[in-house]
């Protein structure tokens, strides 16, 4: 299959097979690092030249390329850039500048250095700053145009280009570029000391689903704790394991077709940390071949509760995949309070089905089987316990 037919299909392409891409910003310095890293499932590392990319190709994953598309292609630097390693046959995605549109707009960095008297400008559109956005967006725009179409004429094999938002970056602006490219998406890193918010990646999912329709949608997820970065919070808090598995799946249950974690460089997590997370990415990696699948067809989940009907509730987000003879279904309760029948129904006719990384086991009677779940709870169940990549020590992680 061609690059372009995958782009159409909106998953990557490794070794002549489709791939759900869970990624990382970090490049490990050294190679035991990154082989470390590759066997606990990331198979999409940044790059930043030719070297790095021989450094992911011999791990045996791939790289995506962080081009300066926005600052123009007179003096042929991009040009340059894009000459030097578009024939590496590690090289998967080229990436554009990280959160350009917020950048210009809404960016706190505008007020502290005086661009903006006060912190709210931009949620105030206050003249001021909306007069700042048209200028540097007619500014801007087309060099990052003409810098994605430089792309597009020198690299035959066609590779997606990615530019990743903000959770809130203006619709307006990044509807100027988001004809030209494949891959939209954000980053959100929702817990903090105070807060600790997981499931608000389904909704910046589906926001982002909206935001470039027919795109494929990235999710950057948090794999550091605020408190490590410099004048953030004075208390270390990561995502406990439950949390991350949260972020991950309800990210997938809403629509993404690939999530990666930033922080692990500019943070370097505690070793229990990074543990727990490469748990859940050797938890996704295992199931490859049913995240790359489509969804199967005639599957319901109804959420049947005796009690709280005067309640709000965010339900069960899910997807049911087939690959072969073996079905997956995953369910992820996004409310707070456990949901006591959950009916998933359309299933073959006496399959059984087992929890991973749990006790469960189900058999479908009827075409369906019910399962109870308890406050943001993720359930996977496959048939068989094969489709299970076990870490010990990582799915041992609390975070207080």
């Amino acid at each position: 299959m061609s690059a372009l037919a995958l782009a159409a299909f909106l998953f990557l392409s490794h070794n002549g097979r489709a791939v759900f891409p869970i990624g990382s910003y970090e490049l490990p310095k050294d190679d035991a690092g990154l082989r470390a890293m590759a066997e606990a499932g990331i198979n999409l590392v940044r790059c930043r030249n030719r070297a790095d990319l021989d450094r992911a190709a011999a791990a045996g994953i791939q790289g995506w390329m962080v081009l300066p598309l926005h600052l123009g292609i007179e003096d042929g630097k991009l040009g340059r850039l894009i000459e030097s390693v578009k024939d590496h046959p590690a090289l998967a995605v080229w990436e554009g500048p990280d959160e350009i549109v917020w950048n210009f707009t809404a960016y706190s960095g505008l007020h502290r250095s005086g661009v903006y008297p006060s912190p709210d400008e931009w949620w105030r559109q206050s003249p001021l700053a909306v007069a700042h956005a048209e200028r540097e967006a007619a500014r801007i725009m087309p060099k990052l145009r003409a810098g994605i179409q430089l792309v597009r004429q020198k690299d035959p094999r066609r590779r997606p280009v990615w530019i990743n938002e903000a959770s809130r970056s203006d619709l307006k602006y990044i509807r100027q570029y988001s004809d030209l490219i494949d891959i939209t998406g954000c980053d959100l890193y929702p817990i903090h000391a105070a807060t600790r918010l997981p499931v608000s990646i389904a909704d910046l999912t589906d926001r982002y689903r909206r935001v470039g329709p027919g795109l494929a949608v990235w999710m950057v997820l948090q794999g550091f704790a605020w408190g490590q970065l410099a004048g953030r919070e004075e208390r270390v808090t990561y995502p406990a394991l439950e949390e991350s598995r949260l972020m991950a799946w309800a990210a997938i249950t809403h629509g993404a077709r690939g999530v990666l974690y930033w922080g692990m460089d500019a943070a370097p997590p505690s070793e229990v940390f990074r543990e727990s997370l490469y748990a859940v990415t050797a938890e996704l990696s295992a199931l490859q071949p049913f995240l790359v699948a489509p969804e199967a067809r005639g599957v319901k989940v109804d959420v049947i509760d005796s009690e709280d009907f005067d309640k709000p509730r965010r339900g069960v987000s899910w997807i049911c995949r087939r690959t072969g003879p073996d079905w997956m279904v995953v369910l992820v309760n996004e409310d707070d309070r456990p949901h006591m029948g959950v009916a998933v129904s359309g299933l073959p006719e006496g399959a059984r089905l087992e929890q991973l990384y749990g006790g469960e086991w189900v058999s479908v009677v009827r075409g369906e089987f019910v399962t109870r779940m308890k406050p943001h709870e993720v359930k996977v169940f496959a048939t068989g316990r094969r489709w299970e990549k076990i870490r010990p020590a990582g799915r041992v992680f609390v975070m207080p």
